[in-house]
């Protein structure tokens, strides 16, 4: 399938079947389109954990309004935004920046003091949302991928967040969950929602073309 094909194919997966596992070839892809996504200045602000282990994910389940997908799905993606942007977070990700590319420029370094200057300075929590925002531009991506993959997944912000970090324990990574993305099949047969039709509005009522 092309992309469009398969975004039409996917949906938001209700009744994954537990019996069936993804292979591992196809999360190590979907986590690679999310590591590649774009965020703002490159920082990359956010990290994926890849959740297996079967009594985590019942924990997991207990505090996300006991959604099933948590533990009938194969991997279940938790995307985790860093808690703040500090000096130290901002000068790794330059300084990793110019070892790979292994040129230092005025104009970089320029571009360092500035985000050095600003982000700091915001207040952890806006600094949270704004890393949590660059975390979604990976989910749209990882969610792409799913579906060239034909491997069915479903966004879940329906969770106790600090539940989430407590069982995960992020705190101590400076980390603090986004969302999960449960990674899986379809069982047809149990979902009510595989054969509906998929509603979007018409490309008239959606785009506004300025010329």
């Amino acid at each position: 399938m092309d992309l469009i094909e398969s975004l039409h194919w996917r949906y938001a997966t209700k009744k994954m079947d537990p019996q069936r596992v993804v292979p591992q070839e196809k999360v190590d892809r979907i986590v690679e389109a999310a590591r590649l996504a774009p965020s703002s200045s490159g920082l990359q602000p956010f990290e994926v954990l890849v959740v297996t282990n079967a009594a985590i994910r019942e924990k997991i389940r207990a505090i996300a309004w006991n959604q099933p997908q948590v533990t009938e799905c194969s991997h279940l993606l938790v995307f985790a935004a860093w808690d703040d942007y500090t000096a130290e977070r901002i000068n790794m990700m330059f300084d990793l920046t110019n070892e790979e590319r292994q040129v230092k420029n005025e104009f970089w370094e320029s571009y360092r003091q500035r985000l050095l200057g600003l982000y700091p300075g915001r207040g952890a929590e806006q600094n949270f949302q704004h890393a949590a925002k660059q975390a979604y531009i990976a989910l749209g991506v990882a969610l792409a991928a799913a579906a060239c993959e034909e491997v069915d997944s479903v966004p879940m912000e329906g969770f106790d967040a600090k539940a989430l970090d407590e069982i995960l324990e992020l705190p101590a990574k400076r980390l603090r969950s986004v969302f999960m993305l449960p990674l899986g099949y379809r069982q047809a047969d149990q979902d009510w929602l595989v054969n509906l039709k998929k509603i979007r509005r018409s490309r008239e009522r959606f785009v506004t073309e300025i010329k």
